[in-house]
């Protein structure tokens, strides 16, 4: 991938400047697949997994994250340098934008239902994800300096689901972990249920 450099404002003098690495490389860590799996987690330093400060920056790509359970949520939480449990403290925001296959309903709007205030559940990515065959769930979590010792965590999630009654649900879910101790684990689940398929990649942005 390049970024394209205008002269002179005409499409037909751009030229290439090098690819998006030369503003930041993305490095290939982990990819874990899922099959009939009740969890898939990254943990630092176990299995060639590396979320410290080698890095500032984590993103994590979803790629047709298929439920074993009908209209389910796909969930994610983090541990705390030392902690067990998955029940970091969470505040977030969730908007989403939505149409129907035959073009019957359509919505943009803010989802209460997906948001936490200083909540310590896991996360949802999504609402009512579903498991027929066509169906999945695609998109990414991006996290900030998850090895600070000084700021909260950040994150923002994009997701792009299939719901269980044939809507197309584009999520878009931002918020952070309150707490100033290192995160070094991330745990991606469903509410119910199995992930019966699907990838998860963890890269590091230097």
């Amino acid at each position: 991938m390049s970024i394209i450099k205008l002269n002179n404002k005409a499409v037909s003098n751009a030229t290439a400047f090098g690819s998006i690495t030369s503003l930041g490389s993305m490095t290939f860590i982990k990819k874990l697949t899922a099959s009939s799996s009740a969890t898939l987690s990254f943990v630092d330093g176990t299995d060639g997994v590396v979320l410290d400060d080698t890095y500032k920056e984590y993103v994590f790509t979803f790629n047709n994250i298929h439920p074993a359970t009908d209209n389910v949520y796909f969930e994610f939480q983090g541990n705390a340098v030392g902690e067990s449990g998955y029940n970091e403290t969470i505040t977030s925001s969730s908007f989403y934008a939505q149409n129907r296959e035959d073009d019957s309903a359509t919505a943009f709007e803010y989802r209460t239902g997906e948001d936490q205030a200083q909540g310590t559940a896991f996360q949802r990515l999504c609402e009512g994800l579903g498991n027929d065959n066509d169906q999945s769930l695609s998109g990414y979590l991006h996290l900030f300096n998850p090895s600070s010792t000084t700021f909260v965590k950040h994150f923002i999630t994009q997701t792009n689901q299939v719901r269980y009654n044939d809507r197309l649900y584009n999520f878009h879910i931002a918020g952070y972990f309150n707490t100033t101790s290192a995160i070094d684990e991330i745990q991606f689940k469903m509410s119910s249920g199995n992930i019966d398929a699907g990838d998860i990649c963890l890269y590091g942005i230097a």
